[in-house]
């Protein structure tokens, strides 16, 4: 750790969508001060299956100066403004959590507090009404606002996006290696990695390497011995199956997440196909039924199912030594709110904003990892939420995540919310008070109380003042076209080649 050579070689370890969104930002902003060599195999291939994203991906794209036309075209991307949650309160029951604002909150108070005052005066409309993001993707339209004034993501084809930045990477001096990963060589002195040995009898050294090598995590586990944190206990779904198939009608801008008797469905709108799969606890749900489950409920299947086997938890140090652990590699929490792609691209900028120069400092890499862990356990919160927030108890899943102790930071926000109705972000955490707003009501939480604030409003004035934002929000949403017309216009793409 205490090399004074300039760091001069990067090797990532791996493709798919950590490595080559990766390898697309260090070749972006530092390609002419580092030699950068990403190894992969086209033998082994990539999970692919995170392709429902949240807003910070949108500025990711713009750091790396890409037009979002060109590169929606090629990921056959479709808008995404928020998700549509289906039979999680209960069965029957749905929510959706948008990417906007609703209402206007007041500096003291969040908008919350006066719609609840304004329920607790007879007043009839949902909370939803006052989100047009919310409206917007129920409505199944959306359009580009001027200043911005529409927060939305992507639904891309993971496959096609890995491939899209791999040529930006390329362009920028990023050196690809096919080759699999058969051993992994440690310095005898200093226990960092020396060098990648691959089949064929090949030698990649560097001085940095990035493991995006997936849950095997072979650089970061199965070389250096990291260590692993499991969260299974609060996270006790395992497996996944994944499928692609036809649409079931035009793409709508949103996620849908549907619940079911031992974990959750998701569906993922393209613009030439569906991205559909089943998550599930294995002790609750067999293999078998988890597939009739799944197949009965897509279109027609464009490829065999595949299955995923998982682990929710974190690696004890997503940075030691010279290894710097990205995507699955670095730890996992189940894609229920989208969050995979999110953890790579904040893994990526924290990286580059910490490269080393000269010599691995354990500073940054003490930071790194505390900025790390914070983000995937104020996400692993979040998703802890869904679960134990719940009033379905018609299953021994639903009654086992129920009952289930959850870690304390969760609990203080889930009481505070249900005591007072407020809710804070902390330490610039992903989710915004309003995610927490709608997705504890959605699931069940109701606040008790509201501000004081909220009481300063006549019920002349308070009702005018509510009034007055739900038209608002009516109104700009009658005013969009519907989603699949305006993705056809503005990036609508033919069928991808196969490659």
């Amino acid at each position: 750790m205490n090399d004074t050579k300039p760091l001069r070689r990067v090797v990532i370890a791996g493709g798919g969508t950590s490595g080559w969104m990766m390898a697309a930002a260090i070749a972006r902003t530092l390609g002419h001060t580092v030699d950068l060599t990403l190894v992969e195999s086209e033998q082994i291939g990539t999970i692919g299956v995170g392709e429902s994203t949240i807003p910070p991906l949108v500025n990711f794209n713009r750091i790396l100066g890409i037009a979002e036309p060109e590169f929606m075209r090629a990921a056959q991307a479709t808008f995404k403004l928020g998700i549509l949650f289906d039979n999680w309160k209960y069965d029957g029951h749905s929510y959706f959590h948008s990417f906007g604002l609703s209402g206007k909150d007041h500096w003291s108070a969040g908008f919350q507090h006066f719609w609840l005052a304004a329920r607790a005066k007879g007043c009839p409309h949902s909370y939803d009404d006052y989100c047009l993001e919310l409206v917007a993707g129920l409505q199944g339209k959306f359009a580009h606002l001027p200043e911005d004034r529409m927060n939305y993501a992507y639904h891309v084809d993971a496959t096609l996006y890995g491939r899209y930045l791999r040529k930006l990477a390329e362009a920028d001096g990023a050196k690809r290696v096919e080759g699999r990963i058969e051993k992994v060589e440690l310095d005898g002195e200093t226990g960092n990695i020396a060098a990648l040995l691959l089949d064929g009898d090949r030698r990649i050294e560097g001085d940095m390497f990035v493991d995006c090598t997936g849950f095997r995590g072979l650089l970061i586990d199965g070389a250096l011995h990291a260590g692993f944190e499991d969260w299974s206990h609060w996270l006790p779904n395992d497996s996944a199956i994944a499928v692609q198939s036809d649409h079931l009608g035009p793409p709508m801008p949103y996620t849908q997440a549907i619940a079911h008797d031992a974990g959750w469905q998701w569906r993922i709108p393209l613009q030439h196909r569906m991205g559909a799969g089943i998550v599930y606890s294995s002790g609750y749900l067999s293999r078998d039924e988890a597939l009739n489950r799944l197949m009965s409920s897509v279109g027609t299947p464009r490829i065999e199912p595949f299955d995923i086997k998982f682990k929710g938890g974190v690696r004890r140090k997503q940075w030691y030594r010279n290894c710097v652990a990205v995507g699955l590699a670095g730890g996992f929490v189940e894609p229920l709110e989208a969050t995979t792609v999110h953890l790579i691209q904040r893994a990526v900028l924290r990286f580059i904003r910490l490269m080393p120069n000269g010599r691995v400092s354990e500073r940054d890499a003490i930071e790194f990892n505390e900025q790390q862990r914070q983000d995937i356990e104020q996400i692993r919160d979040f998703v802890i939420l869904h679960y134990k927030a719940t009033e379905r108890r018609d299953s021994p899943f639903w009654r086992h995540v129920a009952a289930m102790p959850v870690p304390d930071s969760l609990q203080q926000k889930i009481e505070l919310f249900r005591e007072t109705g407020r809710t804070f972000r902390k330490n610039e955490e992903l989710f915004a008070e309003n995610s927490w707003v709608q997705v504890m009501m959605g699931q069940g939480v109701d606040p008790q109380s509201w501000h004081p604030i909220a009481e300063k409003f006549g019920d002349d004035e308070l009702e005018k003042f509510m009034a007055g934002l739900r038209e608002n929000v009516a109104r700009t949403a009658a005013t969009l076209p519907e989603h699949h017309l305006y993705v056809a216009r503005y990036c609508g793409a033919e069928e991808p080649q196969a490659a």
